[in-house]
């Protein structure tokens, strides 16, 4: 069952049925980011921080709309900053 979110990333066109409306590029090279961090699991190491509730719950949001646990997002994050 489809999520109003879902749908919306959708638009129905007569000739080609059910259409993607976003950026089908830039959503598989966040997922395909996001797969390669899984299976590159080696070398990781948990880490706790404290953070205001108002920033967790912006990063949630923006994490939601991207498709993502917000921890992953938080981990994108920190990793391109790190590496420059």
């Amino acid at each position: 069952m489809e999520t109003d979110e879902e749908r919306a990333e959708y638009e129905f066109n007569e000739a080609d049925g059910w259409v993607s409306t976003g950026d089908i590029a830039e959503k598989r090279a966040m997922l395909k980011q996001a797969a390669l961090r899984i299976l590159d699991d080696t070398a990781r190491q948990q880490i706790s921080i404290s953070i205001s509730e108002h920033d967790l719950a912006r990063l949630k949001t923006k994490a939601a709309e991207r498709g993502m646990p917000y921890e992953s997002l938080i981990d994108t994050i920190l990793h391109e900053y790190a590496k420059g």
